[in-house]
C-alpha cells in the first residue's frame, strides 16, 4: 500500500517505532514515535487524518482487536508482534464493504470460540471435553451458526467458572487475566463473544489453581505463545476478505 499517494510515508520511520499502550494526546514529536503512540494512532498519522485510534481508512474489525491486543501486550511483546513496518501499511487503506466487515467479526468470534477458550480448557483436565465441544462446532459464519453455539459456550463457561475456586480468583486474577486479553482482543461484541472470553478467563483461573502467584504467569505462557501465534495467523485471514 506504500503506492497510495495520499500517504506520506515519510511521516514517521516505521523500522523503528515502537508502539505504547493506552491512547495518546497528540501526535509524537520525533520520528520513531518513542511508545507515544498506539498501533492503530499510528496509522491515523500516517494517513493525515486527525489524531485518534479509530483511523477511518482502516477495518473497523481489525482495529478493534489491535487496539486490544495492543494495550494488553508487554513492550517486548508489542515490538516482537506487531513491527510497525509490517502492520501499518497493511492497516492503512484496510477498511471493507459491510460484507467484509461482517465476515472478519465472524472469524474472530469463530477464533474466540473454536480457538481461543478451548487452549485454555486443554490446561485443566476436568474441563477437556469441553474444550472438545468448542472444537467440534461447526465455523461460526453468520448468525445462526453463531446462535448454536451459545448453549455449548455457556456450558463451557459454567464449568470453568465452577473449577475456578476464590483462592484461585484471588491469586491468579493478574496473570490470568492479561494472559487471556494479550492472547485475543475485543473484535466481535455479541454474547456468544463475550462468553467465550469469560470460558478463556475462568479457564486460565483454573488452570493456575496449584501455580504459586508469582509462577502463575510462567505457568501460563506456553499457552500465551500458542494462543499469540494463532492470533497473527487470524489477522492475517481477516485482511484476506474482501481480497
Amino acid at each position: 500500500m506504500k503506492n497510495n499517494p495520499r500517504v506520506d510515508w515519510t511521516r514517521l520511520d516505521l523500522t523503528r517505532v515502537r508502539f505504547g499502550g493506552g491512547i495518546h494526546d497528540a501526535p509524537p514529536l520525533g520520528p520513531t514515535g518513542d511508545r507515544d503512540m498506539c498501533i492503530m494512532e499510528a496509522v491515523a498519522y500516517m494517513a493525515g487524518e486527525p489524531w485518534s485510534d479509530k483511523p477511518e481508512c482502516a477495518s473497523p474489525v481489525v482495529s478493534a482487536f489491535l487496539r486490544s491486543w495492543n494495550d494488553a501486550l508487554s513492550d517486548e511483546d508489542r515490538d516482537r508482534l506487531l513491527p510497525a513496518a509490517v502492520w501499518v501499511p497493511r492497516l492503512v487503506g484496510s477498511i471493507g464493504d459491510k460484507t467484509t466487515e461482517q465476515r472478519r467479526a465472524f472469524l474472530a468470534l469463530d477464533w474466540l470460540t473454536r480457538a481461543h477458550a478451548p487452549a485454555w480448557l486443554d490446561l485443566v483436565p476436568s474441563l477437556a471435553p469441553h474444550a472438545a465441544e468448542l472444537r467440534a462446532l461447526s465455523e461460526i459464519a453468520d448468525m445462526e451458526t453463531a446462535e448454536n453455539a451459545v448453549a455449548v459456550v455457556r456450558a463451557a463457561r459454567d464449568a470453568a467458572y465452577a473449577a475456578a475456586s476464590d483462592a484461585v480468583r484471588a491469586s491468579a486474577w493478574v496473570a490470568a487475566s492479561d494472559a487471556t486479553r494479550a492472547a485475543a482482543g475485543n473484535a466481535a461484541g455479541n454474547a456468544a463473544g463475550n462468553a467465550s472470553q469469560d470460558v478463556a478467563r475462568d479457564a486460565a483461573w483454573a488452570a493456575a489453581r496449584d501455580a504459586a502467584w508469582a509462577a502463575a504467569r510462567d505457568a501460563l505462557q506456553p499457552t500465551v505463545e500458542k494462543l499469540q501465534v494463532s492470533a497473527l495467523d487470524l489477522l492475517d485471514r481477516m485482511f484476506a476478505c474482501g481480497h
